[in-house]
């Protein structure tokens, strides 16, 4: 496993995070435990969940977890999110101090612990105005309550702005956004990633195999069946089925996948992964798992090391789709300038 600081802070993270999503809903305390043993004895230590996920019961079987393994606990950089309905009522969503003060105690009393390492807007809220939000954020660093905050889904000119506005009242900035990046899916790199540099914020990408898609469990013009993610919902959210096997662009991405992975004799997730963590910005790549089996094929991605050649095999089979303006070649030009002058 190898290591980063955790965005522009002092705090170091493993390069791949164990996402938590599919704890109590796709995974059971029991087998997610296994899996909590198995990332941290490959030298893991950033746990990624969400007050959301299976409606705290993610964050209940992290803390139960945490408080069986108190040598882990301390190892453990822990992230949890606040934003999404926990309730049916107005106030039961959004960003408002009202919201995220109960949010917040409730990630914390779920956790078992006394303060959260990384707290995470799990999106934009366009109602609540977003110096209410960051002072709340500034208070809970204050209090100790958190150590560090960040975003997830922001775009790029939201990112920029909760910057500049945490700066300009001299409170602490955001160090981390968390936005849905891979092979398949690189918009974020037109304004996201810029914007992330150009604030020191660290990535933590999620959905890093495009939902499966990018780990060779998916064959063109082959509905998904059985027990997969598309096998059970062929509709699943971004990643459905027909969409994404109708664009040429999908196909030509696995196939540069699968065609480095079997020449190296690795799994074609282990490809896609060891393209992302290399890129710009990124801190940490997010991965979700299963079973122990499906973690340590992923995990062993930190072993790899693609060559120039691959790694350029890989993003010009996934260059992004972009139409003639703002994001297209000729548009880049405009934005661009030689140092020695001219065009």
């Amino acid at each position: 496993m190898q290591y980063r600081t955790l965005g522009r802070s002092g705090t170091v993270v493993s390069t791949y995070a164990l996402g938590t999503m599919t704890f109590g809903a796709e995974a059971t305390e029991e087998s997610s435990h296994a899996i909590l043993d198995s990332y941290f004895a490959a030298g893991g230590n950033f746990i990624d969940t969400a007050d959301v996920y299976s409606t705290g019961v993610s964050e209940e079987i992290i803390g139960r977890w945490l408080a069986r393994r108190p040598e882990e606990r301390d190892r453990a950089v822990v992230a949890t999110k606040g934003r999404f309905p926990m309730g049916t009522s107005p106030n039961d969503v959004g960003t408002s101090r009202r919201r995220l003060t109960r949010a917040l105690d409730d990630s914390l009393r779920r956790l078992g612990v006394e303060q959260i390492d990384l707290y995470q807007l799990h999106a934009w809220d366009p109602i609540t105005p977003l110096e209410e939000t960051l002072r709340f954020l500034e208070d809970s660093v204050s209090r100790g309550k958190i150590a560090y905050y960040g975003f997830s889904n922001f775009l790029g000119w939201q990112l920029t702005k909760a910057v500049h506005v945490a700066l300009a009242h001299g409170w602490n900035p955001p160090i981390t956004l968390q936005p849905q990046y891979s092979l398949l899916v690189r918009e974020i790199e037109s304004e996201i990633v810029p914007a992330a540099l150009d604030a020191g914020i660290g990535l933590l990408p999620w959905s890093p195999l495009g939902g499966g898609w990018l780990s060779g469990k998916y064959k063109r013009d082959q509905a998904p069946t059985g027990a997969t993610r598309l096998g059970e919902n062929p509709e699943r959210g971004m990643e459905a089925w027909k969409a994404r096997n109708d664009n040429p662009r999908t196909w030509a991405v696995i196939d540069s996948v699968e065609g480095i992975a079997a020449a190296r004799g690795i799994s074609a997730s282990q490809v896609a992964l060891a393209w992302l963590a290399d890129r710009p910005a990124v801190t940490s790549v997010i991965l979700g798992a299963r079973t122990t089996e499906q973690l340590a094929d992923n995990l062993a991605a930190a072993d790899v090391e693609l060559t120039t050649e691959e790694t350029s095999r890989l993003t010009q089979a996934s260059e992004p789709q972009a139409g003639v303006y703002p994001y297209g070649p000729m548009a880049q030009e405009q934005r661009s300038r030689k140092i020695e002058g001219g065009r």
